[in-house]
């Protein structure tokens, strides 16, 4: 069985950070692409952040570049977003999402930035 769970959101201030943890199971985690997405109020689904498969190359949306940094351990099946300086417009739900051969998605996870 396939499981993408998503964790680490939460209530946090203007200018405070986040880290957020996908653990996988059920599929060959080292042969997919992980990414980040999120999808806020009103707004379209977003990619935030892509990880290739072994980890050596990232790519951002230019909403979150230097701010937010991707990375993954392929040992331990996860992959994380660690979100710094975040703004209200970084609320949404994240999620996160597996792509190779077939894809595969998380719940999400609420992340709310107010003061």
């Amino acid at each position: 069985q396939v499981h993408i769970v998503e964790s680490g959101g939460g209530l946090v201030q203007p200018g405070g950070s986040l880290r957020l943890s996908c653990a996988a199971s059920g599929f060959t985690f080292s042969s997919f692409v992980m990414s980040w997405y999120r999808q806020a109020p009103g707004k379209e689904r977003e990619l935030v952040a892509t990880i290739t498969k072994s980890g050596g190359s990232t790519n951002y949306a230019d909403s979150v570049k230097g701010r937010f940094t991707i990375s993954r351990d392929n040992a331990k099946n996860t992959v994380s977003l660690q979100m710094n300086s975040l703004k209200p417009e970084d609320t949404a739900v994240y999620y996160c999402n597996a792509r190779g051969f077939l894809e595969f998605w998380g719940q999400g996870t609420q992340v709310t930035v107010s003061s």
